[in-house]
């Protein structure tokens, strides 16, 4: 007889499970954050050149932009059209010291927690008429004091657990009940992660099982969430493609967290285009200046990070990009629209989006024989054009 396969465990992902999950945007004050997200969002949070002008966390939700889904509502011309969303959260600047509660740094502290992953603005230029809470631009000495905050609060909480838990531990000895020893397990494993974290590294860089991200992800470490870098600089810069200290942010960068994006951007000119109402115009002044928008890019950055992706339901009442985790079960997939559809599927009709598109419809795809039937336990991925069958006979398309 063939050896049997070997079933291969699935890797735990760090964070939440979930699919509405939130990005903040974090910084030292003055760097740009309520520039960038009052652009992003077309919100109106104040900018003011003061230190603490974001005091409550501003959210907003960004379409993300999909030339698929473009191509779904000129195809099937629907009644309705919902794009996807990622949801942007504008957090209060943090400054040295915060974690021991400087400025305003535990409530700003508590907001990092809530979200899923970080959009790290840091300021790459120079402007005399906005003041830097540290007296001079230096982006590698920001980048280290925003990072070492996180740190310091991830060992704070850390040491909080272990203090509150060690004498149980130490009476547990060596024997003990399964529960114990369950017990005694994930305490070594917070030992450990407090240790990883105190020799300067995130937790988001390490290499852990999936017993240890479990436990992980019950502490909601801040440095356990992803990071893309944003670096604000001046409208001329951005326009002459010049700037002196994106070197040396990239710098830092590769130096302490191998492998993060980095994107620069500037917040004047992305504020000048969204002062813009008329879509085309949009289009012709960023032409006219010879260099695009950057929030595309930095919209699907952040979805990306948060390993998320999404499906379509098409039809001529309704085209719609649902969210989903990358590597989701069409079971999981089906209850972002209704439990009772995820409770009671049965099987799923999958159109491949590139296969419609080079079909140049859904009957001429059907023709060519190429609507593909799938279990409730096949994975879904990114830009299946699904339809849904339930047992209760509810469906989705």
């Amino acid at each position: 007889m063939p050896p049997k396969k070997q079933a291969t465990e699935e890797k735990l992902q760090l964070g939440r499970p979930g699919n509405n999950l939130k990005i903040g945007v974090v910084g030292l004050p003055n760097v740009g954050k309520s520039t960038f997200f009052n652009a992003i969002t077309s919100s109106s949070v104040a900018a003011e050149n003061y230190p603490f002008c974001t005091i409550d966390p501003s959210e907003s939700r960004v379409a993300v932009p999909d030339e698929r889904f473009d191509w779904l509502v000129e195809q099937y011309k629907p009644g309705s059209r919902v794009p996807a969303h990622l949801t942007v959260i504008d957090i209060a600047g943090l400054v040295k010291g915060a974690s021991t509660g400087a400025g305003l740094g535990n409530a700003f502290l508590s907001n990092i927690s809530a979200v899923d992953g970080i959009f790290h603005v840091v300021r790459a230029f120079t402007d005399a008429d906005v003041v830097h809470v540290e007296g001079e631009v230096d982006p590698a000495r920001d980048l280290e004091i925003i990072h070492n905050e996180l740190r310091l609060k991830d060992i704070a909480m850390l040491n909080k657990y272990i203090e509150a838990n060690q004498r149980n531990i130490e009476r547990m000895g060596s024997g003990g009940t399964v529960e114990d020893k369950k017990k005694k397990d994930e305490f070594a494993i917070v030992v450990k992660v407090r240790d990883w974290v105190e020799s300067g590294r995130d937790v988001r860089k390490g290499t852990w099982t999936n017993k240890e991200v479990e436990v992980i992800n019950q502490q909601f470490l801040l440095s356990a969430k992803p990071v893309t870098y944003l670096a604000n600089v001046s409208e001329r810069d951005y326009l002459r493609k010049k700037n002196k200290f994106l070197p040396l942010i990239k710098k830092w960068i590769d130096e302490n967290n191998p492998g993060d994006k980095l994107i620069p951007f500037s917040a004047a000119y992305e504020s000048s285009i969204a002062a813009i109402e008329d879509p085309a115009e949009k289009l012709k002044y960023a032409s006219e200046q010879g260099m695009p928008s950057m929030f595309s890019k930095i919209i699907l950055q952040g979805y990306d990070q948060l390993n998320l992706m999404h499906f379509f339901t098409a039809g001529d009442k309704e085209v719609r990009a649902w969210t989903c985790r990358k590597g989701a079960k069409m079971t999981e997939a089906a209850r972002n629209i209704h439990n009772e559809i995820a409770d009671s599927l049965i099987q799923v009709d999958v159109m491949k989006f590139d296969e419609l598109k080079a079909a140049g419809s859904e009957q001429e795809l059907k023709a060519s024989g190429k609507l593909y039937i799938r279990g409730k336990d096949a994975t879904i991925e990114d830009g299946d054009v699904v339809y849904f069958r339930s047992g209760q006979g509810k469906a989705k398309k």
